[in-house]
């Protein structure tokens, strides 16, 4: 009798307590579906230009990472600055018990997440009422655009490029919002030269977190300024920003050669931006694992100096470091830059049957990975998981780093760029 009392027991405890953390679970929904019904009609009386919505939101929950879906409350649509204050502000009035979040979304270019935010509000920086760019002092020695958080910077290209100007930092890609890689860094191959595109900025106007619209530089508002810049969004959303222009070439001489030994490589990377007069505009380079048929695919889009030569090399089986150079190109100085190029090249260790050349277009070559993409695109290889990481690596440490990494841990790169370059600290 006593066991049966006590299974007996245990069974009514049990339903105690299934019964107790049903009703807790369904209060705790209870009150959150309280909280969001309650946060939908205010948010929805607010008087905006633009507009929000509640209901087409899924387009928001991705980015190209493609590995996380965070699911908004709502995707703001904003038709001015003040939308944007005006709904950061009510959400900072509500107080913390709202659980509401905000996060800035120009192209979903994040990896991980960073420009979703589950049940809160996303700012589609997109919609920001498009206002023609402002190009100033297009004479003097320090011209400038003024452009939107939400302009792509391949836009800002195709504008500046008309008075012979351009930005003097860019990223690989350049369909990108200025908010988007402003609140990130903006690195690529001219970085060692003009530091990032967070170090080319005089001016930006910023949504605070608790809505106010403020105009920050390195003298006003400074700490704003500086936060902001590289800050990932968490000290303000960058509404719209002043960027440093310099004349824009016509043509650019592209280079690729390849290297055998990570260590000789690096330190010709290091000594083309360290060397005086800056020899190349822009600098990167990339490891290759195994790949097969590697010079025959350069053939298509670069010439070979020794084509015989060229013909024979095998990268089967090889872990190979690709140095890739540019240097900018005008009509009046172009024979006299290409015997600079011949002379600097002929001071490097590289593979000398590994050399490609070919002349494209200024505009050409920084929209040369969206040629990529679309192609990708066509095949259905676009929408996929991109899981990336960017790294920092001291220069005492790289060659430490190659031997652990480079054809022993990472065996193949056949599936996404590993891409390797140095940077300057002092810019």
């Amino acid at each position: 009798m006593s066991y049966l009392h006590a299974s007996l027991l245990r069974k009514r405890t049990m339903l105690i307590v299934r019964s107790f953390t049903i009703l807790l679970l369904s209060c705790i929904a209870f009150k959150l579906a309280c909280c969001f019904s309650s946060s939908i009609s205010s948010l929805k009386a607010l008087p905006l230009v633009g507009h929000l919505e509640f209901e087409h939101v899924h387009h928001a929950s991705k980015d190209f990472g493609n590995r996380y879906q965070l699911i908004p409350l709502a995707v703001l649509h904003p038709k001015s600055v003040s939308d944007i204050a005006s709904t950061i502000r009510h959400i900072w009035m509500m107080g913390t018990h709202s659980q509401l979040t905000v996060a800035a979304r120009g192209r979903g270019h994040s990896l991980q997440g960073q420009a979703q935010t589950r049940h809160g509000i996303v700012i589609h920086m997109e919609s920001l009422h498009p206002q023609k760019l402002q190009v100033y002092s297009v004479d003097s020695p320090a011209p400038y655009v003024d452009v939107s958080g939400g302009e792509l910077w391949i836009n800002i290209l195709h504008e500046t490029l008309k008075y012979g100007l351009a930005p003097k930092s860019w990223t690989d890609y350049l369909h990108l919002t200025v908010g988007g890689t402003l609140s990130n860094a903006g690195i690529s191959g001219q970085a060692f030269r003009h530091g990032p595109q967070i170090s080319n900025v005089h001016q930006l106007e910023i949504v605070t977190g608790k809505g106010e619209i403020l105009n920050c530089t390195k003298r006003q508002n400074s700490d704003l300024f500086n936060g902001v810049l590289g800050g990932l969004g968490q000290f303000g959303i960058i509404t719209r920003a002043r960027i440093a222009l310099e004349p824009a070439p016509n043509m650019v001489k592209w280079i690729r050669v390849l290297y055998l030994d990570f260590a000789a490589f690096a330190k010709d990377q290091e000594q083309l931006i360290s060397a005086q007069g800056h020899k190349f505009d822009y600098i990167e380079g990339f490891v290759i694992i195994n790949r097969t048929g590697l010079l025959n695919s350069w053939r298509l889009s670069f010439t070979a100096e020794e084509p015989l030569e060229a013909s024979q090399f095998k990268s089967d089986g090889r872990t190979l470091y690709c140095l890739e150079l540019a240097k900018y190109l005008k009509q009046d100085n172009k024979d006299v830059i290409n015997k600079e190029v011949k002379e600097t090249l002929s001071e490097l260790s590289y593979v000398t049957s590994t050399l490609f050349t070919t002349e494209v277009a200024y505009e050409a070559f920084l929209d040369r990975v969206h040629v990529s993409e679309v192609k990708l695109r066509s095949k259905g290889q676009w929408e996929v998981p991109h899981p990336w990481l960017n790294l920092l690596v001291p220069r005492s440490k790289i060659n430490e780093f190659a031997r652990g990494v480079f054809g022993n841990i990472l065996t193949d790169t056949n599936k996404g760029p590993v891409i390797v370059y140095p940077v300057n600290k002092s810019k």
